[in-house]
């Protein structure tokens, strides 16, 4: 480090000291870095379950949607660095996620796709018209009834249409409020989903409806609809609908999803190509509903029912450990979540998947001496996530 002359002979006849001058030196890059990082935060949570599979008790017939049946598991660390944007017209922050310690074949650490980076993005105003916020990185999808967040979600287990949608998307998403009413987002990103890949490109948007106030008891509830259009003749497209909608009953809450994929045959090479399915595409659709009771501040109670028509659905949409089934079927999830510990989500639950096109479930794959392949699977599992 260098000092002035001044300093030099301060210091030589003991006036101050070298190591005061190098704190005063220093003190004007302390404080721009305390201001910068004055309004960042930290979060994030633990996950973690004890899981009990009814008819499978081996890792090899292990359900879908599970993480490790008939054991332990740590589901998902998550830690989340923020600066939020503030005020101003040309506002800008961060959010970063990383994701540590998920165990091996859980559905959280393999389906986001960014390893132990969940989402990375800077965000950006540009102040036109209400403002438009833009986010430039990797973020999570913004399609669809459940998100990637634990513990957001009402039900522990994941919902087969969760499965359709793309878990991550890499690029640029603008998002606008066009009023109190309406949320507009678009943008331009790689999708991860199942035959899209990171160097294909997809069109995404989403518009968001929230009913006012003045609606009496059906204020705030929110429709969205949207949609992931690959650019790649060969892409997966999907479309999603959904609603939460209020009821007389201020304890109880519905809400509906439709998910909505199809995906052009490969083997078939002849237009029409984008956003089109050409005869031979594969498509599926999934129709779920939901119901939650707000019993006592700490107490409530969440279910989830599920019809699904995956009979053309392409690989992954198939049988493997961490993704739904092919074929037709349904699920219900009845979920109870007792809040007794401070920033503990705590919750029992119990899911009945069941096929109706075979056997779709446990091992289908294996020798038929050994095969534990049925049509319906059973879970009960008991999941703690600490919040901070």
């Amino acid at each position: 480090m260098k000092f002035n002359k001044w300093t030099l002979g301060l210091a030589a006849v003991g006036a101050v000291s070298l190591a005061s001058a190098v704190r005063a030196d220093e003190a004007p890059k302390m404080s721009q870095l305390q201001t910068a990082l004055s309004n960042t935060t930290i979060s994030g949570y633990v996950d973690v379950a004890a899981q009990y599979n009814v008819n499978h008790t081996s890792e090899g017939s292990q359900p879908p949607f599970s993480s490790t049946p008939n054991s332990f598991s740590v589901n998902d660390v998550d830690i989340a660095i923020d600066k939020p944007e503030d005020d101003t017209p040309w506002a800008s922050g961060y959010h970063v996620d990383f994701q540590v310690g998920a165990s091996p074949g859980s559905v959280y650490a393999n389906s986001i796709g960014f390893g132990a980076i969940r989402q990375a993005y800077v965000v950006l105003r540009t102040p036109v018209g209400n403002g438009i916020d833009w986010k430039f990185g990797a973020m999570d999808d913004i399609i669809g009834y459940e998100g990637n967040t634990d513990g957001a979600n009402p039900n522990y287990t994941r919902s087969v249409g969760w499965f359709e949608e793309p878990a991550s998307l890499l690029g640029l998403v603008g998002s606008y409020t066009v009023n109190k009413m309406i949320t507009v987002q678009a943008g331009l990103a790689n999708a991860t989903s199942g035959f899209n890949s990171f160097s294909d490109k997809a069109l995404v948007g989403s518009i968001a409806l929230t009913a006012p106030d003045s609606w009496g008891w059906v204020k705030g509830a929110t429709a969205n609809v949207g949609t992931v259009l690959n650019l790649n003749k060969f892409g997966q497209q999907n479309f999603y609908a959904g609603l939460t909608l209020p009821t007389p009953v201020s304890a109880l809450k519905v809400g509906a999803a439709f998910d909505y994929v199809i995906v052009n045959n490969q083997s078939d090479f002849h237009p029409p190509e984008v956003f089109f399915p050409n005869e031979n595409a594969d498509e599926g659709y999934v129709i779920g509903l939901y119901g939650s009771y707000q019993a006592t501040d700490k107490l409530s109670v969440d279910l989830r029912g599920e019809y699904y028509d995956l009979q053309g659905a392409p690989n992954p949409l198939n049988t493997d450990a961490n993704n739904p089934p092919s074929g037709i079927g349904e699920e219900v999830t009845a979920t109870v979540q007792y809040n007794l510990w401070a920033n503990v989500i705590s919750r029992l639950e119990f899911r009945w998947d069941h096929s109706d096109t075979g056997t779709a479930f446990g091992n289908p794959g294996a020798p038929e001496s050994t095969s534990t392949a049925q049509g319906n699977s059973f879970i009960l599992a008991l999941n703690l996530i600490y919040q901070f």
